[in-house]
Parts: C-alpha cells; structure tokens; sequence
C-alpha cells in the first residue's frame, strides 16, 4: 500500500508540474526574451575564456529570430550550444516566470600539442578542440607525433606534473621523438628522457634523487640529457658546447683516431717478419749463390786471357808500319 501511495504522489506533481509549465508557456509566449531575462553560468572549476558570453547571447538571438519565448526552440539551441568545440556540455531551460537559464560548462585544456606543425588543445578526456584567437590557456606545451590513444596518459602524467612542486618547478614541456618521451627542463638545456608514459612516478623520484644528491654540485649547462627510461640506472650525456667538456670530449675523439692506426702498423709488420723467416730457413740458395761466385771468377779469368792474347796484334800492325 506504501508504494502505491508513494507512485500516486509522484504522478500528482508531474501533473501539477507539468500544468503549471504549460499554464506560464501560454502566459509568457508572447513576451520578449530581452537581455535580462537571460542568464548564462560558466560552470567549469578552473576559469577559461574560450566562450564568451556576448557569443551566447547572440547564438540565442539566432536560434529565435522573433525574440518570443513561444517561438524557442529549446531543444535546438541546446544542441547548438553542444556543437561549439570548446563546450563540454549545456543546460538550457526556462523558469515559470519565463527566464531563460542557460548553464555552460567549458573544456579545460590539460595541455597544448603542436603535431605536424598545427596547435590545438586536449582536455582531460583525451579531447582535441581548437585554440582561440581571443585567448590562450597557460598549459604544458606538448610536441611531437602522439597519438590520441596517448592522450589519456599524457594528460594523467601533466597532472602529476602539476600537483608536485618539484616537477612543476623543473619540467616545463614534454617532446616525444620516435617512440620515446623527454621532458624539458627550465635549468640548463639537459632533458629529461623518460622513454613510454609507464613508471612515471618512479623515473621522476629517480631524477628527483639525481638532482638532490648530485646535479645541484654541478653546473646545469654541462649536460644535454639526463635519462631515467632503464630500471634502475642514470645515463647521462655531456653537452659538447660547454667549456669544461669540450676539451674531454677531444681528447676522447683523439685516443679513438689512435686506435685503428695502431693496429694497422701491427697489421703490416706481421708479414716482413714471416717473410724473413722464410727466407733463412731455405738451405739451398746461399749453394747456388757460392757456385754463381766460381763462376763469375772463371770468367773473369778467361776475359783476361782473350784480352791479353788480343793485346799483340795491334803491336804487329806497328811493326809493319
């Protein structure tokens, strides 16, 4: 019996309800919506300004040419309040006293991507809409081929980038090359590579360590990148344009120009000393060589014989003269 009241309550005042929106539709119809008879609310927590309302009043101006409160479509310009990209939702109803009441609430971006050379914001939802030409959110500026199944991630690590004094403090950008991300830091031009969005919290505890226990002893300007993807390890990357570095970064290039000079002389010493070995080893040359020297006696004995039994005839040829 208690239910059967309880519905008979309630069927009452949606009767009652509904009789007395009609009874002030018919009663107000025929009046103008004027200004002050429209009443927009911005809804969002954190102030934005993408959606002005001067704009709505107009689009409402628009969407009801007449200006009769009969003659509005509500449903319609509910939709086209929707439609608008930096609107995340709307409200549109009337009082019975015939005020239009139009509750927005607008899309607060998490961050700015500039991909393949356009910018455009994302929200907390993973949602690409427009930047404005009349206002610019503060936001981590993001960079770099991401796709929107990363949206979600990225936005939940922006997050924690913004609730944490420390990494509000350092990070002020993320880029992503290839597969890898690297946050940009506000000290020094090092970055920060963290590799995929997983283990977030860990790799910024790990350069959070990094930091307090060693890079504030050292000048930020003698790195170019600091990385925390691998579990468990630091690896960092000198700058080549600071001074310090410089000349340790040539004296490394120099011992490496050494290396393959050296084995290269070795490499070329091996053979003549294979080559002289086997040529000692051989017994039978210096024989020959002894008999080539007999040889060479005999007929230089024999070139002096002809040449001294060839001396006397031109003695003989005097003589006749």
């Amino acid at each position: 019996m208690k239910n059967k009241y309880r519905i008979l309550k309630i069927a009452v005042t949606v009767i009652i309800l509904g009789l007395l929106l009609s009874f002030s539709l018919k009663r107000f119809s025929h009046q103008q919506i004027t200004d002050n008879k429209i009443s927009v609310k911005m809804s969002e927590k954190t102030p934005v300004y993408f959606v002005d309302e001067k704009d709505i009043r107009d689009l409402v101006k628009k969407e009801n040419p007449s200006g009769k409160v009969g003659d509005l479509n509500i449903p319609s310009l509910e939709k086209r309040i929707n439609s608008l990209p930096a609107v995340d939702s709307a409200n549109v109803y009337l009082n019975l006293n015939g005020k239009l009441n139009l509750d927005i609430k607008q899309r607060v971006p998490i961050f700015r991507l500039n991909k393949e050379g356009k910018d455009f914001y994302v929200d907390e939802k993973g949602i690409e809409f427009p930047i404005s030409r009349t206002y610019s959110h503060p936001c981590m500026l993001v960079t770099g081929n991401v796709k929107p199944d990363e949206y979600e991630k990225l936005a939940e690590l922006v997050e924690k980038i913004d609730k944490d004094d420390f990494s509000k403090k350092y990070f002020i950008g993320i880029s992503k090359n290839k597969e890898s991300y690297s946050l940009l830091t506000s000290e020094g031009n090092y970055r920060v590579e963290i590799g995929d969005l997983d283990n977030i919290d860990f790799k910024v505890k790990g350069f959070k360590t990094f930091v307090e226990k060693y890079l504030v002893y050292q000048d930020p300007q003698k790195y170019s990148m600091v990385s925390v993807k691998y579990q468990n390890q630091i690896v960092t990357t000198l700058n080549p344009y600071f001074k310090e570095n410089d000349s340790i970064l040539k004296a490394g290039k120099m011992e490496l120009a050494k290396a393959p000079t050296i084995a290269a002389k070795k490499t070329e010493t091996k053979p003549k000393i294979a080559e002289a070995k086997k040529a000692s080893s051989t017994p039978a040359k210096p024989k020959e060589a002894t008999k080539t020297k007999t040889h060479t006696k005999e007929t230089k004995k024999t070139e002096k014989k002809s040449t001294a039994s060839a001396k006397p005839k031109p003695k003989a040829k005097v003589k006749i003269e």
